[in-house]
């Protein structure tokens, strides 16, 4: 398998665990220099690798009417300064070909979401930037045909930067993801690290208490369990959604960790990991 260099992370199978972490959205700068400083500082005391993450456009929330986001322009120069900041390589996804030379002049890693994770030309615009790229499997597909993904990004040139594949669930009927922790094995056969997409696999799409098909539900309480599992499963990496008051954010509010709960997982997949 290959290692790949983001900034000063490794990450790679003899590389230390890597964490990908922050809002769903950025909400502010305030919010996100809050969390990333407390997931930055946590990632450090346990050996961890950290790479920021936030999205500046929501563009596929499931209402209309639900908050997007700040912008792209916005949200770069509010990057700038987390870097900056923080000392620390930031990520985001991209939705549109046309976003990636602006993404890629700031972020270290651009992502690929799930349900774009076969549209050519932004596969093709992202590696171009020179920068690593980060593909979430869709949920629609099985991790063999993955390998598509990573023969469009390899001949368009993100084998020079790096490439991630990331697992964030499967859909099981309507509003039900489940994860085949067989199948992350299958995808660290395409040779690239795998990272483990924790609170998006624990969504209930369109699966809201409320019984609004509109909002998005999740099992938060589950997090811990499916990041143990990732971690036993042999991942690379962890992305996980952290806010102060994750019921209170923006997008993702049934998801997301708050900052106290995210640092305790981190310490026990610290423990976890040390005795594999």
């Amino acid at each position: 398998m290959n290692t790949i260099q983001i900034a000063d992370v490794k990450i790679g199978p003899d590389a230390p665990l890597a964490i990908i972490a922050g809002p769903c959205v950025a909400e502010s700068l305030e919010l996100c220099l809050k969390v990333g400083d407390a997931m930055r500082a946590r990632c450090r005391e346990l050996g961890f690798g950290y790479i920021f993450k936030a999205s500046f456009d929501k563009a596929n929330r499931s209402s209309i009417h639900s908050y997007r986001g700040p912008g792209l322009e916005q949200t770069m120069q509010w990057f700038e300064i987390v870097k900056s900041e923080l000392g620390v390589p930031v990520t985001t996804d991209v939705h549109e070909a046309s976003q990636a030379k602006t993404v890629g002049g700031v972020c270290d890693v651009l992502q690929i979401p799930a349900f774009l994770c076969r549209q050519t030309d932004l596969l093709q615009a992202a590696a171009q930037t020179g920068k690593a790229v980060s593909v979430k499997k869709g949920q629609f597909l099985s991790p063999e045909e993955m390998s598509s993904v990573v023969e469009k990004l390899v001949e368009s040139g993100a084998d020079k930067a790096g490439i991630m594949l990331m697992e964030r669930g499967t859909f099981f009927g309507y509003q039900r993801l489940v994860n085949d922790f067989v199948g992350v094995s299958d995808m660290m056969k395409h040779g690239w690290p795998v990272c483990f997409d924790v609170t998006h696999s624990t969504q209930l799409p369109g699966g809201s208490s409320s019984g609004d098909g509109r909002i998005t539900g999740g099992r938060p309480d589950c997090a811990p369990m499916l990041a143990k599992c990732a971690v036993v499963a042999g991942v690379q990496c962890l992305f996980m959604e952290v806010h102060p008051d994750p019921r209170k954010g923006k997008s993702d509010s049934a998801t997301m960790l708050g900052i106290e709960e995210a640092c305790e997982l981190l310490g026990q997949l610290k423990k976890l990991r040390d005795a594999m």
